[in-house]
């Protein structure tokens, strides 16, 4: 006799699944900006050696050519010799002295807490924040279970939830929001209102990724024309499209308010108490997805915190 199919979409079950994708999120955070910064160093290698796209932008001569050519092709080389590298391949390991990780080593949170945090060869200590990510997404993929019930829904708000965290804690790291978590998100968020798996209509989907990609294009824009410096990365709109996408242009508000005053309030303690440059980007990612799961669990309520909606 087979299981009900309602017990597979149980907030025990999706947080168990949260903890197994949570451990592959960890190598996505750790390895997705790697990945695309050898791309985006390639790329840079290869148009060094197109001798005419520079001589159309810089006008250099010949021997300029040439040099920057012969630059190129090093880099390119420096690139090619690279360790392969994919999502997959290699296998974890420590970051320290190289020991790949036996499968009870890589076990979600529990591999952490048996080996007390230390890498069992040499010692070394791993990083809290591995059994944090782990925690974080079984915990939120078990409150979408219990907040959308048995439901295409539930699934659909856990892809989306795996995305943030992804999201959040690369542009935490690197500053960088990549395509390749934003713009599923405002796919799926499309998709499940088009197929009805969510309470979200097309229309409301359409609308919340328009107004929250230009919102932030517009304030963006508008502060680059006052300051002169561009004060939020094309990241950070697609990413707010996302949301839109999935709750609809009314959650836009809410998620904006919220992100913007928490964000604030770090941004000013960092400069204040830890001597935080002013002009060192902060992040916003983190806090436009903490924003989102905000409006996502508690929307409702949320609701009040902007007259009108």
């Amino acid at each position: 006799m087979g299981l009900a199919p309602d017990w597979w979409l149980s907030p025990w079950v999706l947080g168990v699944l949260g903890l197994a994708i949570g451990s592959f999120l960890n190598v996505v955070i750790h390895r997705l900006p790697q990945l695309l910064e050898r791309e985006w160093l390639a790329d840079a290698a290869a148009y060094l050696q197109d001798g005419e796209a520079i001589g159309r932008v810089l006008g250099s001569s010949e021997p300029r050519r040439a040099e920057l050519a012969r630059q190129g092709e090093a880099l390119a080389s420096e690139v090619a010799a690279l360790p392969a590298l994919s999502l997959a391949r290699p296998r974890s390991r420590c970051p320290h002295c190289g020991h790949q990780l036996a499968w009870h080593e890589n076990l979600p949170l529990l591999g952490w807490l048996r080996l007390g945090g230390r890498c069992s060869a040499c010692q070394a200590r791993i990083s809290v924040r591995y059994p944090v990510v782990e925690a974080l997404t079984g915990a939120l993929f078990a409150a979408a279970a219990w907040q959308a019930g048995p439901s295409a829904a539930a699934a659909v708000y856990c892809a989306a939830l795996a995305l943030l965290v992804a999201a959040a804690f690369i542009d935490l790291d690197t500053t960088l929001l990549p395509d390749d978590l934003t713009l599923p998100l405002i796919g799926l968020g499309l998709v499940a209102a088009w197929l009805r798996w969510t309470p979200v209509s097309l229309p409301d989907a359409a609308l919340g990724a328009f107004f929250g990609y230009f919102s932030l294009w517009a304030v963006a824009f508008a502060y680059r024309l006052v300051r002169g410096v561009q004060g939020m990365a094309e990241g950070d709109f697609k990413l707010l499209a996302g949301l839109g996408a999935l709750l609809g242009w009314q959650a836009l508000p809410a998620i904006i308010l919220l992100s913007s005053a928490v964000g604030a309030v770090v941004g000013i303690f960092m400069i204040v108490a830890r001597g935080h440059g002013r002009n060192v980007p902060i992040p916003f990612g983190p806090y436009l997805a903490g924003g989102g799961v905000a409006a996502l669990f508690f929307g409702t309520r949320l609701g009040g915190l902007w007259p009108g909606f």
